[in-house]
């Protein structure tokens, strides 16, 4: 059917009854060829437009709200329909249908009181005709009609046309609706096989959670797909994964706990929808760097163990239609897929911890057994055999050498200790495993790993209280890195001089260097946090470029 047709001033000659029950007979044979739901809708538009003599025609879809999820209209051109705006949503004469789901026709629609009149740019439009489509008990949507063709009204005829045409509308659009579905229970069944697999092979865990990112995506029919996990105290929630439009300014993006769909899901531990994510006031926008507007999201939660929750987080293009409960419970399907990889990781990174904790005990034994008496054994030896070497040289050597032996075995009984530190101490993690968390995490920022490097016995020798200043001056420095240097390489250096008395904890980077602006923000709450534990803070530039800060504190004694 063209997209433009004559205006009412042109005069059209009515179809007899025979020739306009051969049109009703063939347009409902051609409904029941169709199979997809979006081509079913536009010819059941465009055949009550011909059958009806109407200028204009458009099909509404109705949503749980009971407003207008889709509408799609015929007669008018793509320009006139942009230049109309916003498609209506059930307001005046097309919300008096959905109100009242039985034919309605007017002569003069601007003299109903339910009339709520036109945007700029409509075209005028006095005579109406519509009716509801039923798929089985349900009301799935209307068609409506308007300005019929020659000046006249719509009449009896037009509409037992239109109620008959609506009538084999419901069941094109079950039968497309039943082949829809059973082509997504399909796709789901193939995605979930192929995730399964995935998860028995012991693929990585981030690798996992962008397959079901990506298949979610694909099974929904949406735009962009995000897992986001709980990030820092407060229970915000980090992109970990993305997948679809724009996604690489989605990745890494942060939403609070509070304020957004997502965040809301993973409070609440259901599923949370909205048709406009860009006027719902629950919501904050995941995609609003990216350069197409999202309208339609869904965000399901994402268990990650009893206490915490995440979300898995689907939206489509403004414009198109929102999620419906089918879809709803598909994509909470992919969650629980997700919560299963996440739970898989965190069993195979205990099992190999474990591991990990066995060896370094063996390790830890075996010195203890061996090194550390052979050493002991070695020094006893040498320190007999000082009163029989008669040149003062040679016996002050032997002493050297003795004294060496006696800090060899302090620096293996200290590496014993670091080994045997239990990462379940009571106390809570050791600092070695908090610093390599905070690194983890500011990696999410810089796009980068820092290297790390740890030097002598920081898990017993420094406090729980001045930790937790290492732990923040670590995540400030690392910071202002990410926001300001645009450094390719960074590097933290913890360590505990010996003896045991001094922390010095080192940030460096190769960025843009300091300039000319004077320390603020982050660095004086550095400074600050240093004279608190009567230390110092120095920042400086290295020879190479870039930024160096050096933090230091001193260790109590005994």
């Amino acid at each position: 059917m063209p997209e433009t047709t004559p205006g009412a001033g042109t005069a059209w000659p009515r179809l007899d009854v025979p020739d306009r029950m051969h049109g009703l007979l063939t347009a409902v044979m051609d409904l029941g060829r169709d199979i997809e739901l979006p081509q079913v809708l536009r010819s059941i538009v465009e055949a009550a437009v011909s059958l009806t003599d109407a200028e204009y025609g458009a099909l509404g879809v109705i949503d749980d709200r009971q407003k207008l999820s889709q509408f799609l209209p015929v007669g008018m051109t793509d320009d006139l329909v942009a230049r109309i705006g916003p498609a209506p949503c059930g307001h005046g004469i097309l919300g008096e249908l959905i109100r009242n789901p039985s034919p309605l026709r007017l002569d003069d629609l601007g003299r109903h009181p339910s009339s709520y009149g036109f945007p700029p740019h409509h075209p005028p439009m006095r005579t109406f005709l519509g009716a509801p489509i039923r798929v089985r008990d349900e009301v799935f949507g209307n068609i409506y009609l308007t300005e019929k063709r020659g000046g006249g009204a719509f009449d009896a005829d037009d509409e037992a046309v239109l109620t008959t045409l609506s009538m084999a509308a419901g069941v094109a659009v079950d039968n497309a609706r039943l082949y829809h579905d059973s082509r997504r229970r399909e796709h789901r069944l193939e995605a979930l096989g192929e995730i399964t697999r995935t998860l028995l092979a012991g693929t990585d865990a981030d690798e996992v959670l962008r397959l079901i990112a990506r298949r979610a995506m694909e099974v929904a029919d949406a735009d962009l797909a995000a897992v986001l996990l709980p990030s820092g105290p407060v229970g915000d929630l980090t992109v970990r994964v993305a997948h679809g439009d724009a996604a690489e300014l989605v990745r890494g993006a942060r939403l609070p706990a509070s304020g957004s769909l997502a965040g809301l899901a993973a409070h609440t531990r259901g599923p949370v929808v909205t048709t406009d994510v860009r006027t719902d006031p629950r919501a904050l926008r995941l995609d609003g760097a990216a350069g197409d507007e999202h309208g339609p999201v869904v965000a399901v939660p994402l268990p990650v163990d009893d206490a915490v929750c995440g979300a898995l987080r689907l939206s489509r293009r403004a414009g198109r239609p929102g999620f419906d409960s089918t879809e709803t419970e598909l994509i909470s399907g992919f969650a629980d897929q997700a919560a299963i990889a996440l739970e898989l990781a965190r069993r195979r990174a205990e099992s190999e911890e474990l591991a990990v904790l066995h060896d370094r005990d063996r390790i830890a034994r075996d010195l203890h057994d061996l090194a550390i008496q052979r050493l002991f054994a070695t020094g006893m030896t040498l320190q007999s055999a000082t009163r029989s070497i008669e040149a003062p040289e040679a016996a002050e050597r032997v002493a050297r050498a003795v004294d060496d032996l006696d800090a060899t075995i302090q620096i293996i009984r200290s590496t014993i200790l670091q080994l045997r530190t239990s990462a379940d101490d009571p106390r809570g993690p050791a600092l070695r495993r908090r610093m390599a968390e905070t690194i983890q995490l500011a990696a999410q920022h810089l796009g980068f790993t820092p290297a790390l490097r740890i030097v002598g016995p920081v898990d017993t020798g420094v406090p729980e209280a001045l930790a937790e200043h290492v732990l923040a001056v670590t995540a400030e420095a690392l910071s202002n890195t990410a926001r300001h240097a645009r450094a390719e390489r960074a590097e933290v250096t913890l360590s505990v001089h010996d003896p045991a008395d001094r922390l010095v904890l080192t940030v460096m980077d190769d960025g843009a260097g300091l300039g000319s602006a004077a320390p603020t923000g982050g660095l004086l709450n550095m400074r600050s946090r240093a004279e608190q534990c009567g230390g110092a803070f120095r920042l400086d530039a290295p020879t190479g470029g870039g930024t160096r800060i050096t933090w230091t504190a001193p260790l109590p004694v005994g």
